[in-house]
């Protein structure tokens, strides 16, 4: 899977990034004023970012000059292009603007990525992973000053916050840096390892200037909280739950909105929730395959219908017609059934599972170690505890297995509410981790299974260097 930070670059005590901001629709965002800056001429904007969903405008940070000449933002377009751009009396091409959209698309929503925004007086710049960005579509600049470091209005994180518009950032941003006064390169926020992974370092050390910020939202209880000791920013809509693990130095799974051709699915937070519409019968898969090693998610159906499967796939989807498309009629598909029954090969495999509705909790236990796999209910293990035998990872169609969930009714709409461990879209309330310390789950992941004691883990790169 393309991961951009494997864990086991940290293997030697490198530097961690231990939360991130999950933003979404519903016009989440924090907005800061801005002051005097340091040097107007200057500047640098760092972050990191993972997608969440692609084709939809999606605004990382904007700033606001208090009218529609004087504004500036820095988005993915709908056609999923890295767009830089600032305007200062109405003009993208003088008096300091600037307007670059790169040719290259970002279409990647299983990984993590480090963007840099550089104004060095006259020259703009924008780097990807510690490589600058040369091919653009539209490229006009100009020198003087800009909308994105001076003393009027406000700098917005997460929204692009422009008279009136919205376009809510989808996905994960983490280390959200502001640097007034100076156009730093990106080997100020990241280095690259000996085995050539881009990977990020401490950047407190830095010099930050007067408009300057560091957002590393390691406080759940103000998210909008500056780590210079600057000037907070105010939360709209923005809520402790918001707070993720899924950072660019532990990626979790979440699931895959480019697996919808056939499922027709939608997904939202994050891609913690997933929503099979009424016209489908299939299913929809998660961004992490598994072929070894013990894992643990658990999904909470968010509607009542007797429909819903939950369990594991070897392959995505290729069909939304009856049989071919339904995750309980796949030859390397196992489901657990909202009526209480396992389903594999559209056949019904013998145990005892009780019927579950919604709100309930299932959690699903792979072990690809036995060749197993388990469900509990709200924390109850199912069938005594005595596991479902499944064919080995190393025999299947892809080498491996990814979660999934869909629907056998074509007039049921099922939402599936998910957490696999780094941030979920459900109500936690015990927040038990795995026994690496990773993930926070509603119930522990650490089992006694077929009369023996098993430990589950998190699906993030931490524990996959470990044990996938």
């Amino acid at each position: 899977m393309p991961f951009i930070i494997p864990a086991n670059t940290l293997a030697s005590g490198g530097y961690g990034v231990a939360n991130s901001y999950r933003g979404g629709t519903d016009d989440h965002y924090l907005v800061r004023d801005k002051v005097t800056p340091t040097a107007v001429v200057d500047f640098t904007f760092s972050v990191w970012v993972k997608r969440s969903k692609i084709a939809d405008k999606s605004c990382i940070v904007s700033s606001w000059g208090g009218d529609t000449n004087n504004t500036g933002s820095i988005f993915f377009t709908d056609g999923d292009k890295l767009t830089f751009e600032g305007q200062t009396g109405g003009s993208y091409s003088a008096n300091g603007g600037v307007r670059k959209i790169t040719t290259q698309l970002f279409r990647d929503v299983s990984a993590w990525s480090h963007l840099v925004f550089q104004k060095d007086d006259g020259a703009f710049k924008i780097y990807h992973n510690g490589t600058e960005i040369t091919a653009f579509d539209t490229n006009t600049q100009s020198s003087g000053t800009n909308i994105f470091n001076n003393a009027s209005g406000n700098t917005t994180v997460g929204n692009e916050n422009l008279a009136a518009s919205d376009h809510d950032f989808q996905g994960y941003i983490a280390e959200a840096v502001f640097i007034d006064g100076q156009a730093l390169a990106p080997t100020s926020f990241g280095e690259f390892d000996d085995s050539g992974i881009w990977k990020p370092i401490d950047v407190s050390g830095l010099t930050f200037g007067n408009n300057g910020f560091y957002l590393d939202f390691e406080d759940s209880s103000a998210m909008g909280n500056d780590a210079t000791g600057g000037t907070d920013f105010t939360l709209q809509n923005v809520a402790a739950a918001d707070q993720s693990t899924d950072t660019c130095t532990n990626n979790f799974c979440t699931w895959n909105s480019l697996d919808s051709f056939y499922s027709s699915a939608t997904f939202s937070e994050g891609n913690t929730t997933v929503v099979t519409p009424n016209a489908s019968l299939t299913y929809a898969t998660a961004t992490v395959g598994l072929s070894s090693g013990r894992w643990y998610f658990e999904v909470q159906p968010f509607d009542p219908s007797d429909n819903n499967n939950i369990g594991i796939v070897d392959h995505v989807s290729t069909s939304n017609s009856s049989d071919a498309g339904e995750l309980q009629f796949q030859p390397r598909g196992w489901c657990y059934r909202q009526v209480g029954n396992v389903y594999n090969n559209n056949s019904s495999v013998s145990g005892s599972w009780s019927s579950y509705s919604a709100g309930v909790t299932i959690g699903v236990f792979v072990d690809l170690e036995d060749n197993k796999i388990y469900w509990s209910r709200n924390g109850v293990m199912q069938n005594s505890g005595t596991g479902v035998t499944i064919t080995a990872a190393a025999s299947t169609d892809t080498g491996f297995y990814f979660p999934a969930v869909g629907d056998y009714v074509t007039n049921d709409d099922t939402t599936f509410r998910t957490n696999f461990g780094g941030v979920s879209s459900f109500a936690i309330s015990s927040g038990v981790t795995d026994d690496n310390g990773y993930g926070t789950f509603e119930y522990t992941p650490s089992v006694t299974v077929d009369s023996t004691a098993k430990k589950f883990y998190a699906i993030c790169t931490k524990n996959l260097a470990e044990y996938g």
